[in-house]
């Protein structure tokens, strides 16, 4: 039977070196589908992308070892939709303030929801 060969190999498995997540904050994949999103709408190429990413991780103050990658890969996607006129720097930084204020007014365990932002004026 065909069937019970397939059902009897061993479970399929990335290759060695490969077993730590990608991401270690949710935020990271959210940063990463956003980007590939905005590209898949036509946004921008993935060479421009490539040339502002490259430029935020060559900055100065950039960590050796790299574990501040999605924070130049975030900043690299803010200057984009500035860039483009999508959204402002000003804009960016005020919704993030607002979900940074609904964190902290949501109970423990409750989905974070941009309409809890005291600030609102809701």
């Amino acid at each position: 039977m065909p069937g019970r060969a397939i059902l009897s190999q061993p479970e399929p498995r990335l290759p060695d070196g490969f077993d730590n997540p990608v991401f270690a904050e949710p935020w990271q994949a959210q940063a990463f589908a956003m980007t590939v999103a905005l590209h898949d709408k036509g946004l921008f190429s993935w060479s421009e992308w490539a040339e502002v990413l490259s430029a935020e991780v060559k900055q100065p103050a950039a960590a050796s070892d790299g574990h501040d990658y999605y924070e130049h890969w975030l900043a690299a996607l803010e200057k984009l939709l500035s860039a483009r006129g999508v959204a402002g720097k000003g804009e960016v930084d005020a919704l993030a303030a607002a979900w940074e204020r609904a964190a902290h007014a949501t109970p423990h365990g409750k989905p974070i929801l941009l309409e809890n932002d005291p600030g609102s004026g809701r």
